[in-house]
Formats: C-alpha cells, structure tokens, sequence
C-alpha cells in the first residue's frame, strides 16, 4: 500500500463508465496510462490536453510524474477520468491548489451518463411513428 509518507498521492476519477486510478508523485513530468504513454494511449491531442488540463492549470506538469491506471468507456470517458483522478490527486497533495482548479471547473465530477432504452420504443429518446388513423 502506498501512503503520503512516500511522497505519492492518489486520486480517483469517473467519467461515464470508464474509472481512473491516479498516482502523482515528485518526478520529471512523465505521464504513463496503463502502462504506456498518454500520447498512445489517447491518441488524440484534445484528448491529451483534457487529461492533463489539472497539470497545466498549476504550472506543475514538468515537477511531478503520473501514473494512471484507467478502465472502462472510450477515449473522452478515459480522458475526463484521468483528468478528475489527477486534479483530485494535486489537491491531496496541496490544497492552496484547489482554489485555481476549482475555478477552471477541474474538480467537478460530470454526471452525465448513457440513458437507457426504455421499452415499448426503439431507442432512449426515440419513439415509433404515431399514426393518427
């Protein structure tokens, strides 16, 4: 188990389905998702600067590594958890930081999730073409 002791801090994120494990801790900037580089993991660049937004947001992004174990939901889901799990972590980690986060909207979890096909209809939303005669 890792505790403060060690200089690593811990956050978790949610994001639709997908749920990130974050550990920050003093290093050379390095961000690593499941074992690979956030870059590749990612692939897209938005999707690379949403995650790392809480880094950027506190000018710490070259102090401090991140290591992020992500699962579940897509590229955006993943993103936003990362992001939450990383921003939570910082503040852990100190907490003059939440003032700025919390103003860029960093520390909010999105509680938006899929909404489910109810039955009778084809879809959540849709329904069958009413037919007056």
């Amino acid at each position: 188990m890792i505790s403060k002791t060690d200089n690593v801090f811990i956050g978790t994120g949610r994001r639709k389905s997908a749920t990130a494990r974050v550990r920050v801790f003093p290093g050379t900037g390095k961000i690593t998702v499941n074992n690979r580089d956030i870059a590749t993991h990612l692939k897209v660049e938005r999707f690379v600067k949403m995650a790392t937004a809480p880094l950027t947001t506190t000018s710490l992004g070259s102090s401090y590594d991140v290591v992020v174990e992500v699962s579940g939901g897509g590229n955006v889901g993943q993103a936003g958890a990362i992001s939450l799990g990383v921003a939570r972590a910082l503040q852990r980690m100190n907490p003059e930081l939440r003032p700025p986060m919390k103003k860029a909207g960093l520390l909010t979890r999105d509680g938006r999730e899929k909404e489910r096909k109810k039955s009778g209809q084809p879809g959540a939303r849709k329904r069958f073409q009413f037919s007056k005669r």
